[in-house]
């Protein structure tokens, strides 16, 4: 199996006045393409609209519904489709599944992400 990073030594032809780490990172072909397709799969404004409801707490279908003023139906296939990708768990409370992010690593990545536009913003 290929590692998922490879080491790439710091001497690059850089002018750069900017300290030079150790080594540079990068990515094999696989692992690059994996992340392509993750990043691509959060490329739609209802499941990111989803993703920012679930950060503030955890929701039924029935809450994110009212909330986002969709159909049931789009809102049950977006859930479905984020668990899948591992972004977002349920577990049932008496007749409802309660959906949560799955867990800190995605609220990470949706404030680093929300932060760096705000910032961006900014300029």
């Amino acid at each position: 199996m290929t590692p998922a990073v490879t080491s790439v030594p710091a001497e690059v032809c850089s002018t750069s006045d900017h300290p030079e780490p150790p080594s540079v990172a990068i990515l094999d072909p696989a692992t690059a393409q994996r992340m392509a397709h993750w990043l691509g799969f959060l490329a739609d404004p209802n499941r990111l609209r989803i993703l920012s409801i679930l950060a503030v707490k955890p929701h039924c279908v029935g809450d994110l519904v009212n909330l986002l003023q969709m159909s049931q139906s789009a809102v049950s296939h977006q859930l479905r489709a984020l668990r899948v990708m591992g972004l977002v768990q349920g577990h049932r409370q008496g007749r409802h599944v309660i959906y949560q992010l799955h867990d800190d690593h995605v609220l990470t990545i949706y404030e680093t992400v929300l932060t760096h536009l705000r910032e961006l913003e900014q300029l």
